[in-house]
């Protein structure tokens, strides 16, 4: 009698190609969003920034422009390092950094009540945790010889 609780011994893998282009489209799109993000929060008024984001005005409204300048960091190592294949196990680790920053951003407007942009914070982090995964672990870019 056969034992129809056993799992196959051979697991095929993700299709790698089709992951690939899967996680260049989160990296681009995540890129674009970050650099949006990080360069409003660079280039505009203080004041402006209060209008827009209430959390500005609280107690973290002094590290606004240093959290724009990583989002702008983040956002040039998603794509930068892969594209080149110079230095491309930097990929994973900035959005590695991103998803952190999204994460913190997530309990700071929990912490202040802003339960509204949890689902932005929170997709937006999960979708930088997948790409340190699959770049980190899946489908690394190899760099140039």
């Amino acid at each position: 009698m056969q034992n129809v609780n056993t799992m196959p011994a051979v697991v095929v893998p993700a299709n790698p190609r089709g992951l690939n282009g899967g996680l260049w489209a989160v990296q681009v799109l995540l890129a674009v969003f970050f650099l949006a993000a990080g360069a409003t929060k660079l280039t505009a008024p203080v004041e402006t920034l209060q209008q827009q984001m209430p959390w500005v005005a609280g107690s973290l409204g002094g590290a606004v422009r240093f959290i724009g300048l990583m989002e702008v960091l983040g956002a040039i190592g998603l794509i930068l390092p892969a594209a080149t294949r110079i230095l491309p196990r930097l990929t994973p680790l900035a959005a590695a950094g991103l998803a952190t920053v999204m994460l913190l951003a997530t309990l700071t407007h929990i912490s202040r009540g802003e339960f509204g942009l949890i689902p932005v914070t929170g997709i937006t982090a999960g979708l930088a945790v997948f790409v340190a995964w699959g770049r980190g672990a899946r489908v690394p870019v190899v760099p140039r010889a």
